[in-house]
């Protein structure tokens, strides 16, 4: 009896050890904090305290040092991925919605096989044959999404001044994943094909953002969420766009090279300064 008891109580350690020793496979510690992490929500504004306000278009180009968190990694690894397989993960699983990239204004929304059209990854329908009857089938191959072909990200963002709290302050309205390729057949030579895949509502993506980390570079024990990226501003971008009475055209639209650079900052000062001008010192 006590030798079998003693069996059993050999087994279950030897089980324990088993599943720590693979759950700690990678850590010497569970990460919970991230994973259980909640937006924080908006603080609500009131349209009668709004002095100012702007709507701001800009790219975060993911090849850049400060943004490389947002591209890595190009295939999910344990719990971490890139920002657009994050993104996709969500709308194949979790009930995100992606919206048509005719307009930023989140109305027409998009089907899965829609955004896969748009990565060309259309199933292809062969010929085979049947080894045991030896008439030809029709088989279909699923196509496969190249995510990392997704080298820019859109922002669409709103600034404002709130004079109850005396601070201009920005909400991220939206993200549109932008891909990069060549065309079948093309050379760089021939010029890189740009094609904005999908809009996301970023307050609704929110809760699926704060629960997934970015990697740190300065400490694997302090990694924050997607959710912390946007709402701290840790990326670098550049301006595109901005509100104003020609359709909202794009910088690109009346000016170009060195010229469309200046002009984004000179809207970047232009926005700084403006609170900067309440103020007396």
């Amino acid at each position: 009896m006590k030798r079998s008891l003693l069996l059993i109580i050999g087994l279950a350690l030897f089980c324990t050890f088993n599943v720590e020793a693979q759950t700690n496979a990678t850590s010497v510690y569970t990460k919970n904090h991230i994973a259980n992490r909640k937006p924080i929500p908006f603080a609500n504004i009131r349209e009668s305290d709004v002095m100012w306000s702007k709507l701001v278009w800009r790219i975060i180009d993911l090849r850049e040092k400060m943004n490389l968190p947002i591209y890595y990694p190009t295939t999910p690894q344990d719990d971490r991925y890139s920002l657009i397989d994050l993104l996709i993960y969500g709308i194949e699983n979790e009930g995100l919605t992606a919206y048509d990239t005719n307009d930023d204004e989140f109305k027409v929304p998009m089907t899965v096989d829609q955004i896969r059209s748009k990565f060309d990854a259309q199933n292809d329908t062969i010929m085979q044959r049947n080894r045991l009857t030896g008439e030809l089938e029709e088989k279909i191959i699923p196509g496969e999404m190249h995510t990392d072909d997704v080298k820019r990200l859109m922002v669409k963002e709103q600034w404002f001044f709130d004079k109850q709290t005396s601070t201009l302050q920005v909400r991220i309205i939206g993200l549109c994943p932008i891909r990069e390729y060549l065309k079948d057949g093309d050379t760089a030579m021939d010029g890189i094909q740009q094609k904005q895949l999908f809009w996301v509502y970023f307050p609704e993506a929110r809760p699926l953002l704060a629960t997934h980390e970015v990697f740190n570079p300065h400490n694997d024990a302090a990694r924050y969420s997607f959710d912390d990226l946007f709402m701290k501003r840790r990326f670098t971008s550049f301006i595109t766009q901005v509100s104003n009475v020609h359709n909202n055209r794009g910088i690109s639209e009346y000016t170009v090279g060195i010229n469309s650079m200046l002009e984004s900052e000179r809207i970047k000062n232009e926005i700084f300064t403006y609170e900067h001008d309440l103020w007396e010192y």
